[in-house]
């Protein structure tokens, strides 16, 4: 199963619809300025002169408001979720814009 299948609904945890809207989140009291992140996906996130992890507005503006949160595209998903998983802060959050469930980070189901 793929991660798309896993978050739009294809999967057995009940992640959402097909096609449905995940947004992403940085915990920075949590993270640890590894950059891995903006590795995987620059489009997404960048590191700030803080030294911190931040997620970018779909217009490339940097968002640092605590809780901030951005949209997934669809087709950086994978990118997104292989993130989630190599951070080694547990600090990248992926939830559905819906319900606010998260499907894939350290609270995920």
């Amino acid at each position: 199963m793929t991660v798309q299948q896993e978050a739009t609904g294809g999967g057995a945890d009940g992640a959402g619809r097909a096609g449905e809207p995940l947004e992403v989140w940085i915990d920075q009291d949590l993270c640890t300025g590894d950059g891995i992140c903006v590795q995987y996906a620059p489009e997404v996130f960048e590191l700030d002169i803080d030294g911190l992890a931040y997620v970018k507005s779909p217009e490339d503006e940097l968002l640092v408001e605590a809780g901030a949160t951005t949209p997934v595209p669809l087709p950086l998903l994978q990118d997104v979720v292989d993130s989630v998983k190599d951070c080694p802060g547990d600090c990248i959050h992926v939830r559905r814009v819906s319900d606010g469930v998260e499907v894939f980070g350290p609270d995920a189901e």
